[in-house]
């Protein structure tokens, strides 16, 4: 990253990447039963919640090209360790940089149409490949907070007391320190 990056995509793709990767790291500290503890929020469990967040990347990227839809990796029998998702979601964070080029090239401000499965039946929307970026992008950003959720209710020493602060301004704040070496300082 420049020292100050610029560009809205860069910015909403490597955030969404590392804050996906924050909450798995907290996951990789509690057990495979509160892994797959079931709670009334979200999909259900950290497993499903982290899995829905690194499936719909792969999904919209598979959308925003027009290709067809990949089968999801949501359904894997077995399901996934969070080292397992933390692979996918270097995949999919990938994928999309990919997309964003693709996209870029064929114009952001192309319109596509996305056939979504709903419970009263397929709907078709129209949007910009603009718009699908932005939404894939800042789709996990509701399923994160559903995580946090999740793992203050498991009351896990360490991980539930020391949930950390992932908003994009986390992150700029330590790429920019990680660049140039300026961190910055609380006001008095």
């Amino acid at each position: 990253m420049a020292e100050h990056s610029h560009d809205p995509y860069h910015i909403l793709l490597e955030h969404n990447h590392w804050a996906t990767g924050v909450v798995l790291d907290l996951c990789a500290k509690v057990t495979t039963a509160q892994w797959h503890q079931r709670f009334e929020i979200g999909p259900g469990s950290l497993h499903d919640t982290i899995g829905h967040i690194v499936g719909a990347m792969f999904r919209w990227a598979d959308r925003i090209l027009q290709r067809e839809v990949r089968p999801s990796i949501e359904k894997i029998e077995g399901g996934h360790s969070p080292h397992g998702l933390m692979r996918l979601l270097e995949n999919a964070s990938s994928e999309l940089r990919d997309v964003i080029t693709e996209s870029r090239r064929l114009g952001m401000d192309g319109v596509i149409e996305i056939t979504l499965p709903r419970s009263a039946g397929p709907t078709v929307y129209r949007m910009t490949r603009s718009g699908a970026i932005v939404h894939v992008l800042s789709h996990g950003n509701y399923h994160r907070s559903q995580c946090m959720n999740m793992l203050r209710h498991l009351k896990v020493p360490g991980v539930s007391d020391a949930i950390p602060d992932t908003d994009v301004s986390e992150w700029i704040a330590m790429e920019v320190a990680r660049n140039t070496g300026f961190t910055p300082v609380p006001m008095p």
